[in-house]
């Protein structure tokens, strides 16, 4: 944004009227190019001041004449400021058109972005989970201290933002502040919407993202062994308060549940399946997918103990539900006493189920899908890991069955 602006008023004399008053011009210079025109005022040569730019003399008609290059000049000067408040690469053709009130209404980032996040918390409940909205308030905080601390801006024009920007915001929230790959990625993520919103719209000629390739890294998840929920279920805490995050805790291992969604769980939530054993049947939050989830007895148990717990009676509720931030602060005090060296976390127990419990038993993975509500199955893969005691069973399995093929293909051969 160091351009160098230069403004010239001036005549010219040869084309003079027939009464001999001559057009007064502006020329505007940016970075050695130009764009002028008339400002539509005349003036006789001999009462024009080259050196000052302005009309000599005192009389009222010149003063009247002087205040109006005056007001030119600061109105140019205002122009200016605003496309450098709005990150808008300045040009003399640009300030011109500004000025004669041609300019192009152009589409601002954070301004569109707000716009999106007042309609997005609009539909939460229908269309969007309110941790959604969150996210998305939390990218556009980001990109407003982004753009302070690097453009020295509050907002930029939407046909602004190109592959430069777009590497030079991600390695900004990498270093400046210190995001993972992961959460850099999510970040671009929800910016990359509101561009293709822009794009879709005709408000952007094109699409900086066509060139910008970046994908989500797999990362190892987190889960409890079966040893460690066995010594989650057999402690007994003295602080009842423990006691009761343990317990929805471990319903969420055997049941798969996210927070949100346990937290929302009602008795008429719970009902016989197919097979004549309680069901969990109800719908992910996040995704709006139905899913319909087999009660284990250990999860069952659960919702037995609290079934008449006074603080969930009256709302119908299955389990006393605390906030996702009280929950995940008492399984770190929990994971300390049970010496548990992971963390322990709400969602650990969404992982601990997709592992552990089910497809380390044999249950597949599509079935594992169906009861997590996932709508693609390549999520659960990122969710599930199938542990070196399941791959030891399969081929223990093998090799006993190819042992078999090799003892009776010898007993062939004897005969």
């Amino acid at each position: 944004m160091n351009n160098s602006l230069s403004i010239l008023f001036y005549i010219k004399k040869s084309k003079a009227d027939s009464l001999g008053k001559a057009n007064i011009y502006l020329r505007i210079t940016v970075d050695g190019k130009r764009a002028e025109f008339s400002i539509r005022r005349k003036i006789t040569p001999a009462r024009w001041s080259n050196e000052t730019g302005l009309a000599k003399g005192n009389s009222s008609e010149t003063q009247e004449l002087n205040r109006y290059i005056s007001s030119i000049k600061n109105k140019l000067y205002q122009c200016e400021q605003r496309f450098i408040d709005k990150g808008i690469p300045i040009t003399s053709k640009k300030l011109r058109d500004a000025l004669l009130e041609k300019e192009t209404k152009f589409k601002m980032l954070i301004e569109e972005f707000e716009n999106h996040n007042n309609q997005v918390e609009k539909l939460i409940g229908i269309d969007f989970a309110p941790n959604t909205l969150i996210r998305y308030k939390t990218t556009l905080n980001h990109l407003k201290k982004f753009l302070l601390n690097e453009y020295n801006i509050k907002d930029i024009a939407l046909n602004q933002i190109d592959n430069v920007f777009i590497n030079r915001l991600e390695y900004y929230f990498k270093t400046s502040e210190n995001c993972g790959h992961n959460t850099t990625f999510k970040y671009i993520s929800n910016l990359k919407k509101i561009v293709r919103i822009a794009y879709n719209n005709g408000w952007i000629k094109k699409d900086p993202f066509v060139h910008y390739k970046t994908k989500y890294k797999t990362v190892d998840r987190e889960f409890l062994t079966e040893q460690e929920i066995q010594t989650l279920i057999e402690k007994d805490f003295r602080i009842e308060r423990l006691n009761q995050v343990k317990d929805i805790f471990i319903f969420c291992c055997y049941t798969g549940l996210a927070y949100i969604d346990v937290k929302k769980l009602v008795n008429s939530h719970i009902v016989l399946g197919i097979d004549g054993e309680y069901w969990i049947n109800t719908k992910r939050t996040k995704t709006d997918s139905k899913i319909n989830i087999p009660l284990l007895p250990s999860a069952y148990n659960i919702i037995k103990k609290y079934q008449n717990f006074s603080e969930i009676i009256d709302d119908d509720k299955v389990l006393p539900v605390l906030s996702n931030q009280k929950m995940n602060a008492y399984l770190k005090e929990i994971a300390v006493i049970c010496e548990i060296n992971k963390n322990l976390t709400f969602h650990l127990a969404r992982h601990t189920f997709a592992t552990t419990v089910t497809l380390t038993n044999g249950v597949s993975i599509e079935s594992v899908s169906k009861m997590l509500g996932h709508k693609s199955l390549r999520t659960t893969q990122h969710y599930a890991k199938i542990l070196d005691k399941k791959v030891s069973e399969d081929m223990n399995a093998l090799r006993i069955k190819m042992s078999g093929v090799k003892q009776t293909n010898s007993n062939k051969s004897i005969k």
